[in-house]
């Protein structure tokens, strides 16, 4: 018995809400710390509170029942060559983080594990230094790095299932990264999709949708809606999202692109990484004032919430940031955990809405 097509658009977006495959940051951070992969570490200066993540324990081979949080314990952990690389206790109540590097850290039974280190500051409205927090990965097995990125590939590919969302990263020369499962919608293998990406789009519309795409800003967001063939179905019209990603330094990078059926909801910014980080980078100083009041927070509410200073939440507000900086996603975070919702529109143009 042929379903209702109403009640299988809602299936498919009920089975596309609940499924959620794709990893949020916090969701990959806490899958990682389970494996015992990551920790984090923060230090709040004025009461001096430090505290560390239970993966961070696990990481560096120590019982959190018997060991205080201690950054000068952390840097004394590491192998002897490497703690230059490290900035100092004093460094870092002075204000001075240095890059990510790599450390050896020897555990309390001796063995060696190579980490990634990563360190923020966090400073008051005045500038001077409030806190640091650490990321720290740890790179010695890369075999378990890659089971994590295979766990990664099956949650998109249950995405694809669930609702034939397909993501499709985009290299600067315009060359498209098809995933596997995108043979499996056209029903042809990746060499001739990457070949001719467009050969999906129906004849008529074909012409007018390369010419769209080549038409493209290369710092812009692209929508278009072209009706595509796939596999044992009639012609569908989907909607195709591609967003640019710039680094820190608002060099773009790459772009990112979303394929999925004109009939679901219009994807929101809490896409996945990291098409997110770029659908993050859309936002503007205007739409930060537009949230901020609908929450009617202050620009100091905005900096005590996301941990920035009051003169970057001021840059950010008018525009003096760059695509790429960090801090942009961090006022975003506090939004959203305020009820902020940040709509990527048709055109292309994001409204700012509460939930």
């Amino acid at each position: 018995m042929r379903q209702d097509p109403m009640r299988q658009q809602a299936m498919r977006q009920q089975a596309m809400r609940s499924a959620d495959p794709f990893f949020a940051p916090a969701d990959f951070l806490r899958l990682t710390e389970t494996a015992g992969l990551t920790g984090s570490w923060a230090w709040l200066f004025a009461s001096d509170r430090q505290t560390w993540s239970p993966g961070l324990f696990r990481l560096l081979g120590l019982d959190p029942a018997r060991t205080r949080p201690s950054y000068d314990l952390l840097t004394a952990l590491a192998h002897p060559d490497d703690r230059p690389n490290l900035a100092s206790a004093a460094d870092l109540v002075q204000g001075h983080a240095l890059p990510e590097h790599q450390v050896r850290i020897v555990r309390p039974d001796g063995t060696l594990r190579t980490l990634t280190m990563r360190t923020e500051m966090h400073l008051t409205a005045e500038g001077r230094p409030r806190a640091a927090a650490g990321l720290v990965l740890d790179v010695t097995d890369s075999a378990a790095l890659m089971r994590l990125r295979r766990i990664d590939q099956r949650q998109r590919s249950a995405w694809f299932a669930a609702a034939r969302v397909l993501f499709v990263p985009v290299d600067l020369d315009g060359r498209f990264r098809f995933p596997p499962e995108a043979a499996q919608f056209a029903g042809r293998p990746i060499e001739e999709l990457d070949a001719d990406p467009f050969a999906d789009v129906v004849p008529e519309e074909r012409a007018a949708f390369r010419e769209s795409v080549a038409r493209r800003a290369a710092g812009g967001v692209f929508q278009a809606a072209p009706l595509l063939h796939h596999r044992n179905r009639q012609p569908e019209r989907y909607r195709v999202l591609s967003v640019p990603v710039h680094d820190e330094g608002g060099r773009l990078v790459e772009r990112h692109g979303l394929v999925y059926p004109a009939a679901l909801a219009a994807a929101p910014l809490t896409a996945p990484e990291p098409l997110r980080e770029g659908l993050e980078q859309a936002v503007a100083g205007h739409h930060l004032r537009a949230a901020r009041a609908l929450l009617d927070w202050s620009m100091t509410a905005l900096a005590e919430a996301s941990g920035l200073s009051l003169s970057t939440v001021r840059r950010l507000e008018e525009d003096a940031e760059g695509n790429g900086a960090r801090s942009r996603h961090k006022a975003i975070t506090a939004l959203r955990g305020a009820g902020i919702r940040f709509v990527l529109l048709d055109d292309g143009e994001v409204a700012v809405a509460r939930s």
